[in-house]
């Protein structure tokens, strides 16, 4: 054990980012109850898409059951399909490719740059500058991640998408919250896509939304939410659809987190600024930077570590960090690296590889106290002594 520490910090397991209510969630969803709105429709769904509408400056959205569904409705939306490539970050969650292969299409993976692990813009220039003089079908689109809370170079990336006819469409599942030169994640693109799953910046449990400044995106993607059911008092079906619609009880908890997510992005970025100010001066550790373009919002606090300086790997650090009931995690393992993915298209790969090797997850959870905050700190700081 760690001396001068509580017992009970041992005891308490701290999880990477646990759900943490704001304190009207309840009241929202009984209301909801004492209303009878159970059903999937109801009030609380449209006016939690108002909110976030609101809160990102976006004009359009439609509450699904996950980021995954948001971003397959996405794909649909756009009649991205069969024959079609689809470029997108290899250092991501497998939920921002599987829609890709929901649609028929085929995924190209590209690399990270090393200073803010998102998708590199000047390898994807080359790659279609490659493309255009080959005379190789260009992709139908280019899905950018905004990782662990940190924007892409979006302006970069819409320019070189522009000249080459390509659609954008971002993944802010990690990055509700996060700007880019003053703009929210997520609202640049031709549609964004966030996730409220239970271990995001805030939750409805599970869930997700999809946005966009075109209302014929929204419209159809609500449209294919429903089971794609005609307007007739009938069921009648022209299309196939998908039953991704968000509940109404889901979206009043929702409704209830917003209020908070300031409060959360706040806390989240105070921990890193712990974690970084605690541990950046030990050999072979380092953080990555805040890009000056825009708010990092820290949805996860993730450390380097390299492990012939720093005398142990990030994998004897998450072992280290279990036995005193803390948990940790690796940095997402690259798409081009996964078993499944292994005859799909890479370009690049040093940079994504290399984060991977060295990259761990810290506990983020804004319920989190000082206290255990300066444990986990500790516990790193012995292993370092080691």
């Amino acid at each position: 054990m760690v001396s001068g520490q509580d017992k009970t910090l041992t005891s308490e397991r701290i999880y990477l980012s646990p759900p943490h209510m704001g304190g009207t969630e309840l009241e929202r969803v009984q209301l909801a109850f004492a209303d009878n709105w159970i059903a999937p429709a109801g009030p609380d769904l449209a006016l939690f898409e108002q909110d976030v509408c609101d809160y990102i400056h976006a004009s359009n959205a439609v509450a699904v059951s996950s980021g995954t569904a948001a971003l397959h409705l996405a794909l649909l939306a756009e009649n991205i399909g069969r024959d079609d490539e689809v470029i997108v970050s290899s250092l991501t969650f497998i939920g921002t490719v599987n829609p890709i292969l929901y649609v028929g299409a085929r995924p190209v993976f590209i690399d990270s740059d090393a200073h803010s692990w998102n998708l590199d813009p000047n390898l994807l220039e080359d790659t279609l500058r490659k493309w255009s003089k080959s005379g190789r079908k260009m992709p139908k689109a280019v899905i950018v991640v905004h990782l662990y809370g940190q924007s892409a170079d979006m302006d970069a990336i819409m320019a070189i998408c522009d000249r080459y006819g390509v659609i954008v469409q971002e993944d802010a599942a990690e990055a509700l919250g996060t700007y880019y030169k003053g703009r929210h994640a997520g609202t640049i693109g031709r549609a964004g896509v966030f996730s409220f799953n239970g271990n995001k910046i805030i939750t409805t449990s599970g869930g997700g939304m999809l946005v966009s400044e075109d209302e014929e995106i929204i419209s159809h993607a609500r449209k294919l939410a429903t089971q794609a059911r005609e307007p007739e008092a009938h069921y009648e079906h022209t299309i196939i659809g998908y039953n991704y619609r968000m509940s109404n009880i889901l979206a009043a908890i929702g409704r209830g987190q917003l209020t908070v997510l300031e409060e959360r992005v706040a806390r989240k970025r105070q921990i890193y600024d712990t974690y970084k100010n605690a541990l950046n001066d030990i050999p072979g550790i380092s953080f990555v930077d805040e890009m000056p373009y825009g708010r990092h919002t820290r949805w996860l606090s993730v450390m380097l570590i390299d492990e012939h300086e720093f005398g142990a790997s990030p994998e004897d650090m998450r072992l280290a960090l279990e036995e005193h009931n803390i948990e940790s995690r690796p940095i997402w393992k690259p798409m081009h690296m996964q078993p499944v993915f292994s005859d799909c298209e890479m370009i690049g790969g040093k940079v994504s590889e290399d984060l991977f090797t060295r990259g761990l997850c810290l506990p983020s959870g804004t319920a989190m106290s000082d206290a255990q905050l300066a444990y986990i700190i500790d516990v790193i700081h012995e292993v370092a002594a080691q």
